[in-house]
């Protein structure tokens, strides 16, 4: 059941925020995944690369590929990306359980490569990315669904896609980092009176 400040009741009555619906799987990643802190480089590698491949989709497009990308992807392993060759990108090109868009495999290739030049550099991706978390009084007072929806972009997602860009990344557009900040935990953007928030928050 949907109220209108944009939050949905469950079957288990709890309330969370709307655009995950009732499917399961979309649930559960709401539950779990959006929102929380993540530290692991391969996982937000992954996370990174998914964004990239969500532009002009839908996000439970991309979720429910997850396990097809991981496999096509080696496990999003970058150290075994970085190796791939274009016998490599026509066997993902082949690959119907992934998103078959030649752009967005070659530039995850292309990531691969970059993304070890800066771990070596910033001891870690999750190092770097704190460089870029909101700064404590720039963030909205306010979490309700009116506010939630007008932000697409931040200062901070448009500097680390400057950046990133900068450092030879690709598909990393300041939208897209935003999603990116949103689903690895920089920042919270659960609704408030989502049961997720308080958890998020800690």
């Amino acid at each position: 059941m949907t109220q209108n400040n944009g939050l949905i009741i469950g079957a288990d009555e709890k309330k969370r925020c709307q655009w995950c619906g009732d499917d399961p799987l979309y649930v559960k990643y709401h539950d779990t995944e959006w929102g929380r802190c993540q530290k692991d480089d391969i996982r937000l590698f992954e996370k990174i690369c998914l964004e990239g491949f969500q532009a002009g989709l839908s996000w439970i497009t991309i979720l429910r590929k997850r396990e097809n990308f991981r496999d096509a992807f080696d496990g999003f392993d970058f150290h075994k990306i970085s190796k791939y060759d274009d016998q490599k990108v026509t066997a993902l090109l082949k690959n119907e359980g992934i998103i078959r868009h030649e752009g967005k495999i070659r530039s995850t290739i292309n990531n691969a490569n970059h993304i070890i030049e800066l771990i070596e550099q910033e001891g870690s991706f999750y190092n770097y990315l704190q460089k870029f978390k909101p700064a404590e009084g720039t963030r909205p007072n306010s979490y309700d669904y009116e506010t939630l929806k007008a932000i697409t972009t931040s200062p901070e997602s448009t500097a680390l896609s400057k950046d990133l860009k900068k450092r030879g990344f690709r598909f990393v557009g300041p939208t897209t980092m935003y999603a990116f900040m949103q689903a690895m935990g920089m920042v919270n953007d659960h609704l408030e009176g989502c049961f997720v928030r308080e958890a998020c928050e800690k």
